[in-house]
């Protein structure tokens, strides 16, 4: 496993990050077996030498963190030094809409609700999980730096943000980590989102790195996704969108295989190749599906690689993910 320093932060974290997103429900319910597995799956983490885990309040509202809490609670209760846990909020739930909310009031409530999912007394990195246009992100930035100070959380992020709201938010306190979409197709960050985090020491791991399992390699023109999984209803993974791009992944296949590659290691490999990003955010719903990814931090491509993979991305069509709403 690579490792590398978070933006400017004291934090020397894995180039590879387990996510917890699919335990919170989004891609299907969350059953006995599958908590277990997805344990079982943290372990493998850190066996393989992941310390940076990914998680969320709004992933099941709770769910996702107890599982990774569970999981680690031996590292938690005796060698909290050895992990380092990132988790996000400022969503709520208003009857069954989840809604954004950067308030004073709810981050407080919501860095109290993960603490105790967590079983910590302290988060390594805290991120506001979307852009909330109700509140002023000048407060948000105010209420994360008392947050701080006090010493419940160690160092302050952002997810979804653009350049204006991460500007707005180092008015008042700067801004570690950015946690934005990126993979090989999704990549409007490059335009300036990622100069801007590279000028400003301002550390990015990304996530979807494997386009929601469109780059897992597995998908043909006529797969389809369980009612309950958010892929079923977007309009990425379905018509001739969804079939273009899985002939660019069968293109991607044949330039990973030549690299001795799986078409997944190519593609997180592809994006810790981009200079700003420090870390790739994977999920995996079982410990095999782990092993086969996280060695991506260990391979490398070259410039003729490259190249030709931005040959094959001339014919993909971009696609977008689910938002909280």
């Amino acid at each position: 496993m690579e490792y590398t320093q978070l933006g400017r932060t004291a934090l020397h974290v894995s180039r590879i990050s387990y996510g917890t997103w699919q335990f919170g429900g989004e891609w299907g319910q969350v059953k006995q077996e599958q908590w277990d597995t997805g344990k079982a799956t943290v372990r493998k983490a850190l066996e393989l030498g992941i310390n940076l885990f990914d998680t969320a309040q709004a992933y099941g509202f709770g769910l996702a963190e107890r599982l990774l809490g569970e999981a680690l609670q031996p590292e938690l209760r005796s060698k909290r030094d050895t992990v380092v846990l990132a988790t996000k909020g400022g969503l709520r739930l208003e009857g069954d809409r989840v809604v954004r909310d950067s308030s004073p009031r709810c981050l407080r409530q919501g860095v109290e609700e993960s603490l105790r999912a967590l079983g910590v007394s302290f988060i390594d990195l805290y991120q506001v999980h979307w852009p909330d246009p109700n509140t002023p992100i000048e407060e948000t930035a105010s209420t994360l730096d008392e947050l701080v100070r006090e010493g419940i959380i160690r160092y302050v992020g952002v997810s979804n943000y653009n350049v204006e709201q991460m500007q707005a938010f180092e008015r008042v306190r700067k801004v570690d980590t950015l946690q934005p979409p990126y993979s090989l197709f999704r990549r409007e960050i490059e335009t300036d989102i990622l100069p801007y985090c590279q000028a400003a020491g301002i550390g990015v791991f990304v996530y979807g790195a494997l386009a929601h399992g469109l780059l897992g390699g597995s998908f043909t023109p006529q797969t389809t996704f369980a009612p309950d999984d958010w892929r079923s209803q977007h309009e990425s993974f379905h018509g001739e969108g969804f079939a273009r791009n899985v002939a660019v992944v069968e293109s991607l296949k044949r330039v990973a295989q030549r690299q001795g590659m799986t078409i997944a290691q190519l593609a997180i490999a592809w994006a810790l190749a981009q200079p700003a990003v420090d870390v790739a955010i994977v999920g995996a719903r079982n410990p095999e599906q782990l092993e086969q990814t996280a060695v991506a931090s260990e391979k490398y491509l070259t410039q003729e690689t490259l190249q030709e993979i931005e040959s094959i991305m001339r014919d993909a069509v971009p696609i977008g993910s689910s938002a909280p709403e």
